[in-house]
């Protein structure tokens, strides 16, 4: 067996200031702030986020010491101290045992990334054989129409170039450009078909365009933003296989992001984990990542997950398994509903408490408002002061989208976050066309305005996959849809022009 004579070793420093730099983030992002809305700049992130000097210089002394003088950091705040080793050094060094391993994952791996949807339902043809009218077509398929419809989204041109619109792609999931015009072809006839997305890559990340590599996750994140922010610039982000965070590229794609001088002021990610996958270290790592990115402007959200109180994915459990990075303060956790008149909770919405991070105040009132109602129901079963989540939700079942020039329906909650981030882009376009700052972090300014949303008032969150054969099972309802916050559909649904209103326009 081939054996490594060296390692590749990545020192993560610790930030200086990072109680600063979440005082910060919450000044820009509270409504009531004297300070809201003026975003900090990446060298006013820096200064919170870097490491001190004298901190590196005691570490890249003690690898000196220890014959190791090459060293090189990176980073978008110089953070990662990386050097190369030979194992025996390693070793005797990290007081640690190397040895060559070789992983063969199961079938159904959850512990990586995984798409929070892609579940497609079968039984639709060929798009060109199912096309009823734009105004029918909502009372069973959720189309780009529909969603103008139900949500009041408009229908006009965005004409802010500098607003634009980022979509994370994973695990070799690839943005079909064919598919896309033949999804606004036949959804969106009054766009061009040409419109497209642009492509940023890091790891390794690629977008071919063969018809067998369409993915379905990432067809629908972009054609539910690129056909719902009418004009809109979007980006698709492809992570690649050559990681280099230990967590597929979580780190990495917000390191990457933080690193630009104008990274894309709305983010929306379809993947996820589960909170208990995570140790509180990295998921704390990860959760000060995305709030020095929320700290520029930028409105990062994150499908919920489709296992409701069971965690991303449906799975059995005795106490409930937060979703990740639902219980993560600093991003915008967005659940999925289902059905028009009445538009209900959907039963796979992922949504409860995080058991790794506490509530925050922007959220304190609605959730014990919630709790109180709620009464001892699942008690004992998830952790009350935790970070609820999620935060709002849309709709997430029987949405078309085209696959390898087919059209099928999908459920999800991955469907949820690209029209939510494209409501929140439309609104940015207007806010950047009266020369007002972005939204950026989302929060805050969600939870102080709880009339901008459609409240959703029925259903919850059991997370069965088959739950008349009790299979993949919590043993309870899960979490019920309430007036107010739930931790099933959060805030509720967009309502455009109450949204509007709320942020000043």
């Amino acid at each position: 067996m081939f054996r490594l004579s060296s390692l590749s070793v990545a020192l993560l420093a610790l930030s200086s200031d990072i109680d600063g730099l979440e005082k910060a983030t919450l000044a820009v992002s509270e409504p009531d702030s004297a300070l809201y809305g003026q975003h900090l700049s990446f060298d006013e992130v820096k200064a919170f986020a870097a490491p001190t000097p004298e901190s590196v210089a005691l570490v890249t002394e003690w690898l000196s010491d220890n014959g190791i003088s090459d060293v090189t950091t990176s980073g978008a705040f110089d953070d990662w101290l990386t050097f190369t080793i030979p194992v025996s050094k390693a070793s005797s060094l990290l007081d640690a045992n190397f040895d060559n391993f070789v992983h063969t994952p199961p079938v159904n791996e959850f512990g990586g990334p995984t798409p929070i949807m892609s579940i497609p339902i079968p039984g639709a043809s060929n798009i060109t054989d199912r096309a009823l009218p734009r105004q029918h077509r909502a009372q069973s398929t959720v189309t780009p129409a529909c969603l103008e419809a139900l949500y009041g989204i408009p229908t006009t041109r965005a004409t802010q170039s500098s607003n634009r619109l980022g979509v994370s792609g994973f695990i070799d999931q690839f943005a079909n450009q064919a598919d896309l015009r033949t999804f606004l072809t036949a959804l969106r006839p009054d766009m061009s078909a040409a419109t497209t997305f642009t492509l940023q890559t890091l790891d390794g990340g690629q977008n071919p365009q063969g018809a067998n590599q369409a993915g379905i996750e990432a067809n629908l994140d972009i054609q539910y933003t690129v056909g719902v922010a009418t004009g809109v610039p979007t980006v698709f982000v492809s992570v690649g296989d050559s990681t280099t965070d230990g967590l597929d590229g979580f780190l990495d794609i917000i390191n990457f992001l933080n690193a630009q001088s104008a990274p894309p002021q709305v983010l929306t990610t379809s993947y996820g984990f589960d909170e208990t996958d995570l140790s509180a270290a990295t998921a704390t790592r990860l959760c000060n990542a995305y709030m020095a990115l929320g700290a520029r402007g930028v409105s990062i959200l994150f499908a919920s997950g489709d296992g409701g109180v069971s965690g991303g994915q449906s799975q059995s459990c005795t106490t409930f398994i937060p979703a990740f990075p639902g219980g993560c303060a600093f991003h915008t956790s967005v659940g999925a509903t289902k059905g028009i008149n009445p538009e209900v909770a959907a039963t796979f919405s992922s949504g409860g408490f995080s058991r790794v991070f506490t509530r925050p105040s922007f959220q304190d009132a609605a959730v014990t408002s919630y709790l109180a109602a709620l009464g001892n129901t699942n008690a004992g079963r998830f952790n009350a002061a935790g970070r609820a989540f999620p935060d709002i939700s849309a709709q997430g079942q029987n949405v078309e989208i085209v696959v390898g020039g087919q059209a099928g329906l999908v459920a999800g909650t991955s469907c949820s976050s690209p029209i939510f981030a494209s409501v929140i882009s439309l609104i940015n376009d207007r806010l950047v066309a009266a020369g007002k700052p972005v939204l950026g972090f989302l929060n805050p300014f969600l939870y102080a305005n709880p009339q901008a949303f459609f409240d959703i008032t029925s259903g919850n969150n059991p997370g069965c996959k088959y739950r008349y054969l009790l299979f993949h099972c919590c043993g309870t309802n899960g979490f019920p849809a309430r007036a107010g916050w739930d931790p099933v559909t959060g805030l509720g649904t967009p309502n455009f022009a109450a949204m509007l209103s709320a942020a000043g326009l």
